[in-house]
């Protein structure tokens, strides 16, 4: 089944194959002999009551995928959720009890717990961007920068900690870059040839110098990429355009920049780091045993 699990309400990834994506990384971990230190060590009928939280404060992301690991390798799993994808938690905030089968649980862990530490560390980091440049008006948005095979996981992390997702792929918009415009010997040139593609695509053109601007907005283009321009230059920007089409910086952002970015009057901010080097973040499973085997 592709996107929302039975019995969620929150986890919006049409297009991903959730269920296909746990039995991959399961497989990747479990090899063809399973977990061979718990199946050698702990009882078949052993059950475990374990509370899975976080150690440092986190924005939650992921908290259904990670449970879809431990319901996959057994069915009759209790789950007690009590945060939800999207929650800012502080540290020591219990985010679900599971209470099951003890080897599946521990077979699971790992899986649950990387995919889970990535995208929460994803949203968490996200969330911080986003509370930096609150009430400036200005919108965060995320890029291309992903891990591979993971970027609708990655970028829906990042809405969850308060970002709007960019382009998801290549055939998601016309962007020219720098290298578009050196080919094509100019702005100008590169954006008519956009329009003259007719692709039906907003029209988004990178312009890193202010001369640069209303050639491109003559030539047909939607909106501006206003490329490694420091505040000041991104202010003469915004007058310059005064309101024609909608202006997203980006280069140079980081969150001692970003307010100073957001201030500038520009409509957008696109930050790479976010799901580029966004670190994990700390969350661990504390067991205790349910009932004795036999």
């Amino acid at each position: 089944m592709a996107g929302a699990m039975a019995g969620d309400d929150r986890l919006e990834l049409p297009q991903f194959d959730v269920n296909e994506f746990v039995r991959r990384v399961l497989a990747e971990d479990m090899g063809s002999g399973g977990d061979v230190t718990s199946n050698a060590t702990i009882a078949a009928d052993a059950r475990f009551t374990a509370d899975m939280n976080c150690r440092e404060p986190i924005t939650v992301a992921g908290l259904d995928i990670a449970i879809a690991f431990f319901r996959t390798l057994d069915r009759e799993l209790r789950v007690q959720k009590h945060v939800s994808d999207g929650d800012s938690v502080p540290a020591g905030t219990v985010l679900l009890r599971l209470e099951g089968h003890a080897r599946p649980m521990l077979a699971a862990e790992r899986s649950a717990l990387n995919t889970l530490q990535h995208l929460s560390g994803i949203a968490t980091l996200t969330r911080r961007y986003v509370d930096t440049i609150a009430g400036t008006g200005a919108v965060l948005l995320d890029t291309r920068k992903t891990v591979p095979g993971l970027r609708l996981l990655d970028k829906y992390a990042a809405r969850m900690g308060g970002a709007q997702n960019h382009r998801m792929r290549l055939d998601d918009g016309v962007l020219i870059k720098d290298n578009h415009v050196a080919v094509c010997g100019g702005v100008e040139t590169a954006v008519k040839a956009a329009v003259a593609a007719k692709t039906g695509l907003q029209i988004q053109v990178e312009v890193d110098r202010i001369e640069q601007i209303e050639p491109a907005i003559a030539a047909g283009a939607d909106r501006l990429l206003l490329d490694n321009m420091l505040p000041d230059t991104l202010r003469e920007a915004v007058r310059i355009v005064g309101g024609k089409v909608p202006l997203e910086a980006s280069g140079g952002v980081n969150l001692d920049t970003i307010r100073a970015f957001a201030e500038s009057g520009v409509d957008f901010i696109s930050v790479g780091r976010i799901t580029q080097s966004a670190p994990a973040v700390d969350i661990a499973l504390d067991y205790s045993l349910q009932e004795l085997p036999g």
